[in-house]
């Protein structure tokens, strides 16, 4: 969590600087493209601290009306920031470039303190200067992103992570970087081939990568919000911590969910062999809390049921499994 609140940080105080910039340039040289792009690192600066929020009341601690936790304030607030991103920036950019492509006007020099500047050369250097910011707050984010994502590649990453807030901001850099690029892509053949209606397109075009990256977050945020299982590597550890008990004869069920990036909820069906007293089943659950607990850093809690696997069996109708490579893995009825 403290490498994502660091990218959050950072990407929050570049993108601030970004949009005070842009809006600057827009408002001298009446480009819509920058108009786009100052909106869009607007959006981004308060989408930032939202999850910001919400990783302050996801630490929030249990009571009475949330047993457990918070946790999921951090899933929820990134899928607001998702939102915003698809309203906020996204249709806002598609609606300015749509209007500036009907109504194309060049764009215009201006006088500042006495001072002639040239409108096209605003733009670039306007645009040059975000690319820099905005590049080196992506390399934050990606340091932090590479630090947690392991063996995985990007994408598979990004769907197995449990922490929104970390990605989400590597994707809003990703997407910031491509729209700014259109946007000096529009600007300069706007001038070179003096046609101001592409700075339209390039607005046009600025909205339709914000409207791609929000509808890729919300999907990776709402199997989140609703409940995920944790880690295919985690329920494997859970296994393995479980044959270690030689008076468990059957694992019934490993069902586990996240109700937070850093806390998982254990629940465990398991057959012990009828002849250990009840002292000793005592202990051995116990032992394995303290184990599963020991061996996962992020479980948090750890429910067994001591049931009989022909019980368990006669209770519980199959159900389709998952499949790919996501799936579970198998031996959720493992012998010890």
């Amino acid at each position: 969590m403290a490498e994502s609140t660091g990218a959050i940080y950072t990407a929050a105080g570049a993108n601030l600087a970004i949009a005070a910039a842009k809006f600057v340039g827009a408002f001298l040289t009446g480009s819509t493209a920058m108009l786009a792009e100052g909106a869009h690192s607007l959006v981004d600066t308060a989408n930032q601290l939202l999850l910001l929020v919400g990783l302050k009341r996801a630490k929030k601690p249990a009571d009475a009306r949330h047993p457990f936790g918070y946790g999921r304030e951090v899933y929820f607030y990134a899928f607001i920031v998702a939102l915003f991103i698809f309203l906020g920036g996204g249709i806002f950019a598609i609606y300015e470039g749509a209007h500036k492509i009907e109504h194309p006007e060049p764009i215009t020099d201006s006088t500042v303190f006495g001072v002639h500047l040239s409108g096209f050369w605003v733009n670039v250097a306007i645009l040059g200067f975000s690319i820099l910011a905005e590049g080196y707050s992506c390399l934050v984010a990606l340091k932090a992103f590479w630090a947690e994502k392991g063996e995985h590649g990007a994408l598979t990453a990004i769907h197995r992570s449990k922490d929104p807030s970390l990605y989400t901001i590597l994707v809003e850099d990703v997407a910031a970087l491509i729209g700014l690029v259109i946007a000096m892509t529009g600007v300069v053949l706007a001038h070179m081939l003096d046609k101001p209606a592409l700075d339209g397109w390039a607005s046009i075009g600025i909205g339709l990568v914000l409207i791609g990256m929000s509808i890729f977050l919300m999907i990776e945020t709402h199997g989140l919000l609703i409940g995920e299982a944790a880690d295919p590597d985690v329920v494997r550890t859970i296994q393995a911590a479980v044959r270690e008990e030689p008076a468990v004869q059957h694992v019934n069920e490993v069902l586990t969910q996240h109700l937070g990036p850093s806390d998982i909820l254990v629940n465990l069906s398991l057959d012990f062999a009828d002849d250990i007293q009840a002292g000793e089943v005592e202990r051995t659950v116990a032992r394995l809390e303290s184990r599963i607990k020991a061996k996962s850093r992020n479980v948090t809690r750890v429910f067994i049921e001591i049931q009989a696997r022909k019980a368990h069996a006669a209770g519980h109708a199959p159900t389709d499994a998952p499949t790919g490579p996501d799936a579970a893995p198998p031996g959720s009825a493992v012998p010890a």
